[in-house]
């Protein structure tokens, strides 16, 4: 639609203002003729409609009075004036919605966007046209210009700030919110800890320390001023006021950074959050979160909290973590005990651990940080001046007092603390000290014992390993599994504990058969044929040799000291019978899988009897059930932790002392006691029948065993005669002692000119060696008496405590004797007798074993234990 904007719609007058202003023709009649006719009505529209901006238009004239209105129009004379001849196309009328009629007009606004032009207001100039540049853009004044400037300044500071301030604050305060700060505590017990272990009396047995490196976890008391102030000192001087970050310390790393100085911004609660959660990553959010969670725990934590965190898990090199253990690593002390030079040196190398014993470095570090400690006054003038270079420990030194325990008792600890709430998991996490049971004095001679009984064999195969414990606690007092390591190809790799390995314990098993038997009613007294070479459904048992063996009215007693075989496998064959045996085993202290030990007792077939074919029990268990003898039949559990400790010097465990349990009657203390009294009776004998002797002013008690070597096709006709396992087991009223020597497996064991090893051969001496050192200067001790079980001695039979031992024949062993072994030489099990009314014993024991078959052809020849 166009508009032809000098005309008027035929029933409507022109619009004066639409009228172009050339040749005044535009001015309205009355306009131009004062005298006008005001009286006639003014047109139906009013408000005139805003003209489109035209230069050179004239100023409007002020209204006078007597004068139409604006807007008004004179008729011409003769009625309506026909309109000027169409000129382009009609334009199409204003319609009700349109601004000039609806009030809807902006006055304010020509109709090119003029601001502030009122073309009613006579007195209002429409503004002229501005002067154009080169470009089309206006022309601006100067103020225009300075005024322009400002306000693109005045914008850029607002985006400044909106983006660098405003923005950050925001993110701040929500990542300030979204982050966790673990409490000091909370990442203490993250920390890996070294375990410190003591000996029963206190005193140092070594550190555990894990494999991250040695810490001490301390509290704010226990660590001096003077070492926070020269860490404070050397690594963040701002560190009492700042707020968790130094925006000076950040501009100061930039700045080294670009000019390639050293130093960085980090704040202490910086560092500390930085290792507290072991994140390195060079990553903006990484720096952004610790900044955040920096700041959150300086509103947290108190500063003393927060340098002690930190001095507790910052590391200073020699694998000492915190100051607790670099104190003792570099100069062997107690932290409370560093002076200030100390305190430098150490608070120095935190920027440089990893050349902590390079003296240049050292001292560098060393005049650094004093050098700042001055600049913060907390040193004097003097002090600086007269200060010496701390020189360190050597570093071979630095080990010492925190050297690693014995791994093998170690091991034992972690076990036993895992069972009081300490798993393996948190065992390194509380700073713990362990005091043991162990008796150094012990444990000294239980190395130097087991080390010499090998020093001058000849097979290099040999393996040994000693327990002893404390029958009246129960506590281990010396543990010794074999050396730790061991080359293999020229490296060292970890060894076996052969104290905690089960092996087969020959005829020590002897003493539970007793102790069955006991428990029966039977006595010590009681009369078994002791002969050689007898057949038990069809398989042949022999005694070690003639020393071994005794007459066919052979009692109990006389039959423990020669360790004649075919006795013991009668009486747990046709009395006893298996199950009993196993279970006087475990009342006495041995632990079995099934109890979640080692040991395995099987009943499955007679090689109980004599500790052989799948009966296997470790050296400690064999300690430990030998101890319930030596105690009167009252067992208690060993043990080798008698109190734990944290780093706050709080009791994490403490083991309550032990009355015990009646190990073999567990209502009737007393016959407990006469049953294991009378097991010792019998044990007695042994000692000097071995040819071993008990320390002076003590009485002891104990048995010999061995296992023989099964003969492989392969090897020299010697090894039919080797033996692969040897015991020596034995106590005082005092302590119990397991001694064993053998190899990893059934190996033809042998000794100078292939001769067989026994019992009382390499195990024996070293048992009497460890007595004879841990007894020494010790009171003197004897067994208490106790009534006999069962039947009297006869009158011109039975063991006597005086029988003289065969020359050279320990345990009844000669070196051309057979050696005992357990009946795994079988090809089948025998045909166990379960007959009940089967009488323990007879004057003369009829061959009633043999019915299955001849003596020599009704199974293959089985030999026997020592």
């Amino acid at each position: 639609m166009n508009d032809d904007r000098t005309r008027s719609w035929p029933d409507r007058d022109p619009d004066p203002r639409r009228q172009p202003p050339a040749g005044g023709q535009g001015t309205p009649p009355w306009a131009r003729n004062p005298g006008g006719h005001p009286q006639n009505p003014p047109p139906r529209n009013p408000g005139p409609r805003p003209p489109r901006a035209q230069p050179n238009r004239p100023e409007a004239q002020p209204n006078r009075p007597g004068t139409p209105p604006p807007g008004f129009r004179q008729p011409p004379p003769g009625g309506r004036r026909p309109g000027p001849p169409p000129q382009g196309p009609r334009r199409e009328p204003e319609l009700m919605t349109h601004h000039v009629h609806n009030g809807t007009v902006d006055y304010n606004r020509d109709y090119n966007g003029a601001a502030d032009y009122d073309p009613l207001d006579p007195d209002d100039v429409y503004p002229e046209e501005p002067e154009l540049d080169a470009k089309g853009r206006p022309v601006l004044t100067p103020a225009q210009r300075k005024k322009r400037r400002w306000k693109i300044i005045r914008r850029s500071l607002y985006a400044f700030v909106g983006l660098f301030i405003v923005i950050p604050a925001i993110a701040f305060v929500i990542t300030y919110f979204a982050v966790d700060v673990p409490s000091p505590q909370s990442v203490a017990q993250t920390q890996n800890q070294a375990v410190t272990y003591l000996y029963a009396d206190g005193s140092a047995m070594g550190k555990d320390v894990p494999s991250g490196g040695n810490r001490q976890i301390l509290t704010p008391q226990q660590i001096p001023d003077v070492v926070k102030h020269a860490v404070i000192a050397t690594e963040d001087s701002s560190f009492e006021t700042n707020s968790g970050f130094d925006v000076t310390g950040i501009l100061r790393a930039v700045y080294n950074q670009v000019t390639a100085g050293t130093g960085g911004g980090s704040t202490i609660s910086q560092q500390y959050i930085k290792k507290a959660t072991d994140n390195d990553a060079p990553t903006l959010t990484r720096k952004w979160t610790e900044l955040a969670k920096s700041f959150k725990m300086n509103q947290t934590y108190e500063k003393q909290d927060i340098i002690t965190a930190y001095l507790n898990i910052i590391y200073f090199g020699r694998g000492a973590y915190g100051i607790g253990a670099a104190s003792q690593a570099f100069f062997h002390k107690d932290v409370s005990q560093l002076d200030y030079s100390q305190a430098a040196l150490l608070a120095g190398l935190i920027q440089q651990p990893g050349r902590a014993d390079n003296p240049k470095v050292a001292t560098a570090r060393w005049n650094t940080a004093l050098d700042r400690m001055l600049e913060n006054h907390y040193i004097t003038q003097a002090q600086r001046s007269s200060a010496q270079f701390p020189t360190p420990i050597p570093l071979a030194d630095s080990k010492g007092d925190s050297g690693a325990p014995y791994q093998f008792i170690s091991d034992q600890v972690k076990d036993e603390m895992a069972q009081h709430g300490i798993p393996p998991e948190k065992y390194y996490s509380g700073g713990y000290t362990v005091q043991t049971t162990i008796d150094k004095k012990a444990q000294d001679a239980a190395q130097q014992a087991a080390t010499d009984a090998l020093k001058d064999q000849v097979d290099d195969r040999l393996l040994d390993a000693l327990v002893a414990i404390d029958p009246k606690t129960g506590g281990v007092l010396a543990y010794y599994g074999g050396p730790v390591t061991i080359d293999v190809n020229g490296q060292k790799q970890a060894a076996r504990d052969w104290a905690d390995t089960p092996q087969n314990p020959g005829s020590s098993m002897k003493a539970y058969d007793l102790t069955a038997f006991l428990k029966m009613g039977r006595g010590i007294n009681s009369t078994f044929d002791g002969t050689n070479n007898r057949v038990f459904d069809g398989r042949k048992v022999r005694n070690a040799g003639p020393s071994s063996s005794c007459s066919d009215h052979c009692t109990v007693s006389e039959a423990m000291m020669r360790s004649a075989n075919t006795v013991f496998y009668d009486m747990v064959l046709n009395v006893t019978h298996q199950v009993p045996v196993q279970q006087a085993a475990q009342e006495a202290g041995v632990r079995l899988t099934s109890d979640g030990g080692k040991s395995e007792i099987s009943t499955k077939d007679n090689n109980i009897s004599l500790g052989g074919g799948d009966t296997r029990i470790t050296p400690a268990d064999m300690a430990a059930g030998y101890s319930t003898f030596a105690a009167n039949g009252v067992q208690r559990d060993r043990h080798f932790v008698l109190k734990v400790t944290n780093a706050q010097n709080e009791i994490a465990y403490e083991a309550a002392p032990s009355a015990g349990k009646p190990a073999f009657a567990s209502n009737d203390a007393g016959l407990s006691k006469q049953i294991a009294g009378n097991v010792t009776k019998a044990l007695k004998p042994v000692i000097d029948f071995s040819h071993l002797k008990c320390p002076s002013g003590h009485e002891c008690a104990g048995k010999t065993g061995t296992q023989q070597h099964t003969k492989r096709a392969s090897e020299p006709a010697w090894s039919a005669d080797a033996n692969a396992q040897t015991w020596m087991v034995g106590y005082t009223p005092s302590v119990s002692v397991a001694a064993w020597v053998g190899a990893d497996g059934d190996q033809n064991l042998h000794g100078k000119g292939n001769s067989p090893i026994f019992g009382s051969t390499i195990a024996g001496p070293m048992w009497q060696k460890f007595m004879n050192t841990y007894l020494a200067g010790k009171p003197s001790e004897k067994f208490d008496d106790v009534p006999l079980i069962g039947d009297a001695a006869p009158p011109s039979e039975g063991a006597s405590d005086t029988a003289t031992p065969p020359p050279d024949e320990g345990d009844g062993n000669g070196p051309t004797g057979n050696p005992d072994s357990p009946d795994n030489h079988s090809t089948g099990d025998p045909n166990e007798s379960n007959n009940p009314s089967q009488p323990a014993h007879t004057p003369k024991p009829p061959k009633h074993s043999q019915t299955n078959g001849p003596p020599d052809t009704g199974g293959p020849p089985d030999p026997g234990n020592e």
